[in-house]
């Protein structure tokens, strides 16, 4: 009998935090939910980012995963918005961190090519090789189902030797 590891996978947004879990039995997956913690644009960034930690804190309470996965930032052309998203990411690592899962970080062009096999790939393209992966998977934006592809990502390399090193070295 193989053992079930619960994953979550998490796209870092100052507006929309996408998440989604899957549970992992041996080279299978299987969708268990998904969806987004959002924060107001009215409030303050502070504010906001209470906002995401109590969301996130909530769905990992609920869900309990084993492990965590979050894409990592880019930077882009805006400064301040760059570093806001940053901000998110951090409030975002940091809420599985101290639950004690072990967090994995995955480049974003990573994760497109994990999922649709080119590193460029565009959003309606995870969306559908999401639902081909994963046909019981529900997800109503495009967060959600970035935050599926995550942790599908995530299912993939976990196994391979370098992401075990990782772990066990706490990276």
């Amino acid at each position: 009998m193989s053992t079930v590891t619960r994953i979550i996978g998490i796209d870092p947004g100052l507006r929309r935090t996408g998440w989604g879990v899957i549970d992992v039995v041996g080279n299978s997956v299987r969708f268990v939910s998904s969806g987004s913690v959002t924060s107001t644009q009215a409030d303050d960034l502070a504010r906001r980012l209470v906002s995401i930690h109590d969301g996130l804190d909530e769905i990992l309470h609920e869900y309990q995963p084993d492990e965590a996965a979050i894409e990592q930032t880019f930077v882009n052309k805006d400064a301040g918005a760059t570093l806001k998203l940053g901000q998110a990411r951090g409030v975002v690592l940091l809420a599985p961190a101290r639950r004690g899962l072990p967090v994995s970080e995955y480049a974003p062009n990573a994760v497109k090519k994990a999922i649709v096999g080119a590193g460029h790939a565009e959003k309606v393209q995870i969306r559908h090789m999401v639902t081909v992966l994963m046909p019981k998977a529900v997800f109503t934006t495009d967060d959600a189902a970035d935050a599926l592809a995550i942790a599908l990502t995530h299912a993939h390399h976990r196994g391979s030797a370098t992401a075990r090193l990782a772990r066990a070295m706490g990276v």
